[in-house]
């Protein structure tokens, strides 16, 4: 297949076909939601509504169903290198079906419908919907990693240089057999780097050859260290070819979604400017989400911890039920992080204590052991957050020894504190906890930081319920 085949198919019909089947999801799914609110027993949950018949709500679903379309092309669901993003493409999905819903519950507030529109019925569609478009999308996304098609759509990638840096990259591509880049492999540069293990493409003075020869769509530099003029060189070589120029930042190593570029007077100057996380109102956001709930997390935890408190008590008498020790939080404060009482009272847990609990650690009571295995010593945080010690999402909060430690041995450790310690985080529902990878976690740990919105902190409240794993 020709590279301008290829392109099409990628760029232009599979996004139209997806865009068709987008849209008869939808209408599917404000049916079904018209279905549930008048022909269902649902429908008594809501006021009775006259002249709700299919005909005269038909143009308002079909309106309904235009403008859900509008809101997925606003956010680029139909650009050709989302094909293969599986999981942005859902929260995309879900972000525009909840704006979708606010939409037209406001509108139905405001502007007089005939029929009227049932708020009912808004929300039994958007779910309806919302379910109908994610079983589309796996069936599309099936069809789209089939091996036929597959490299087809894939984005062919050159590599250019070689470092570390660049390893990692490839490494976390060749790790998703759906990935949508595809690495062919490096163009050599004149002065020699780390051995690469992938194919060599040819040198730097062969780039048009080779991007012409291997169907290159995407460029990605890994070392910089090359005259101003070989690089003005190869950029109007991309441009000429249309090929994609990327550039790994090695010299910004966190917060690359912070960088922006600025002028001072006439030079322009990349820089990392302030995070999401770290505006005025995005903190209001996060904590008023954090109030409602750790409000919320006490009342309906009050009475588990009155029945864990009162088998803590049955089995060490002796020994308070909540247990208070010094974690390092925002801004590398300290304060008093409380849990439900795990093991003996006189097991050694001061800070200077070095060692962390083990699962068959003699110090820990029978019903700790259960506490510890399903999180449940950690329901009484919601007084931490509600204090504003820590938030519901966040970096896991350490000792201030673990945090003097950590921070001599893994780059980049510190960065971490610039928000809130959380119950749970993006690290956290991923697996790393306990006796993980503690580069990774700092690294997922980083993402959340510099990728936070308040939807980010819903998605990963709502997965630590799904996806939570047990510590090893």
């Amino acid at each position: 297949m020709s590279r301008h085949a290829a392109n099409s198919l990628r760029e232009t019909t599979l996004p139209a076909i997806l865009l068709v089947g987008d849209g008869v999801a939808a209408f599917a799914g404000l049916v079904l939601g018209y279905r549930l609110r008048y022909h269902s027993v649902l429908g008594a949950l809501g006021l009775e509504v006259t002249g709700a018949r299919f005909a005269d709500y038909l143009p308002l679903l079909l309106l309904g169903m235009l403008f859900l379309i509008a809101a997925f092309a606003q956010q680029g669901l139909y650009d050709g290198r989302m094909l293969l993003r599986k999981q942005q493409n859902l929260n995309l999905l879900v972000r525009g079906t909840a704006y979708w819903l606010v939409s037209y519950l406001a509108f139905s507030l405001v502007i007089k419908f005939d029929p009227p529109i049932s708020r009912l019925f808004v929300v039994l569609a958007a779910f309806a919907t919302l379910l109908s478009l994610w079983l589309w999308r796996e069936i599309f996304y099936f069809i789209l990693t089939r091996p036929s098609l597959l490299p087809r759509l894939q984005r062919r990638v050159a590599v250019l240089g070689w470092n570390e840096d660049a390893r990692a990259l490839t490494t976390e591509i060749n790790a998703k057999a759906g990935h949508p880049y595809k690495v062919v492999g490096h163009v050599t540069l004149p002065v020699a780097g780390t051995t690469s293990g992938l194919v060599s493409l040819g040198s730097l003075d062969e780039l048009p050859e080779i991007i012409d020869r291997h169907r290159i769509d995407v460029l990605i530099a890994a070392d910089l260290e090359l005259p101003r003029g070989d690089l003005q060189r190869i950029t109007e070589q991309c441009e000429r070819a249309y090929v994609e120029w990327k550039v790994m930042p090695t010299a910004f190593q966190i917060f690359l979604s912070g960088l922006s570029l600025q002028t001072v007077g006439s030079i322009p100057v990349l820089g990392v400017e302030d995070l999401a996380i770290t505006r005025l109102l995005n903190r209001c956001a996060k904590r008023l989400l954090d109030v409602l709930g750790a409000v919320i997390g006490l009342f309906v935890s009050a009475p588990f911890i009155a029945v864990l408190g009162f088998l803590i008590k049955a089995e060490s008498p002796r020994g308070p039920v909540f247990f208070r020790q010094i974690r390092v939080g925002a801004a590398h404060r300290p304060f008093a992080l409380w849990k439900l009482r795990s093991m003996r009272p006189d097991a050694d847990t001061t800070d200077a204590d070095n060692q962390s609990t083990r699962t068959d650690d003699p110090r820990m009571l029978r019903i700790g052991a259960f506490l510890r295995r399903w999180n449940l010593d950690e329901i009484p945080q919601y007084w931490n957050v509600l204090r504003g010690d820590m938030s519901l999402v966040g970096p896991r909060p350490e000792r201030p020894h673990h945090v003097e430690q950590l921070a001599g041995l893994i780059p980049h450790y510190l960065p971490r504190h610039l928000v809130k310690p959380g119950m749970t985080g993006w690290a956290q529902i991923n697996g790393l906890r306990g006796a993980t990878d503690l580069e990774k976690r700092v690294r997922y740990d980083i993402y959340y930081i510099e990728n936070w919105s308040l939807w980010l902190d819903c998605q990963i409240i709502l997965l630590t319920f799904v996806r939570w794993k047990s510590p090893n």
